[in-house]
């Protein structure tokens, strides 16, 4: 699979050839389904608290007589039926949203995301993305001459600059090839990964 090598102006120079393991896999949709939204999941946490019919602040007292009223009957207030009751199945702070997702499957959903980016023409390949001042405005005017306005970045390493130069910016993030997970690269438009990266990827991936 060749990637288009883009310059410091956004123009394709020439090509670099990348394997084909990673970036020319058939387009899986239902592992790409299930990897993304297990990564969903597992970043949920149960932050929500309900109360059950044993938690509310209800009488016990029986509301009116069984039988003879003409009305349903009743036995405390604190039914679920009732307003201000409790819950059935209440939410509580403990609760697991995590999915569990093989190795095998996460990383075969990884590589078949990057082949369907490069099919699509949404991945390209820098030499290197670094800045000498850690300046918001020069890592906004390099991807904007780039013609770069949603793009996540994978370079093989992120220094202090490159950090500091791009968590401003609402639309690009910046990570090495170990933290690129499947969220991120179908989320942002364009994914911009350097030469190294690629060799990193084929030693995680391969």
């Amino acid at each position: 699979m060749d990637l288009k090598l883009l310059n410091e102006q956004g123009q394709s120079s020439a090509t670099v050839s990348a394997p084909d393991t990673i970036f020319g896999r058939e387009f899986n949709e239902a592992l790409i389904h299930q990897v993304v939204v297990a990564y969903q999941a597992n970043a949920r946490s149960g932050n929500r608290a309900q109360k059950d019919r044993a938690d509310v602040k209800h009488t016990t007292k029986k509301p009116w007589r069984q039988k003879g009223t003409g009305r349903a009957r009743a036995g405390m207030s604190s039914s679920p039926l009732w307003r201000g009751g409790g819950r059935t199945f209440p939410n509580s702070p403990d609760e697991n949203f995590s999915q569990k997702v093989n190795k095998k499957m996460y990383r075969a959903g990884i590589r078949s995301i990057l082949s369907q980016l490069a099919r699509e023409d949404r991945i390209a390949v820098v030499d290197s993305f670094t800045f000498d001042t850690p300046k918001t405005k020069l890592a906004a005017t390099k991807l904007k001459a780039m013609g770069l306005d949603s793009v996540l970045v994978i370079t093989d390493s992120v220094d202090e600059n490159t950090y500091l130069a791009t968590r401003n910016l609402p639309h690009v993030a910046v990570v090495e090839p170990r933290y690129a997970d499947p969220l991120s690269l179908v989320h942002y438009k364009k994914v911009l990964i350097t030469k190294a990266a690629i060799a990193q990827f084929e030693e995680i991936l391969g």
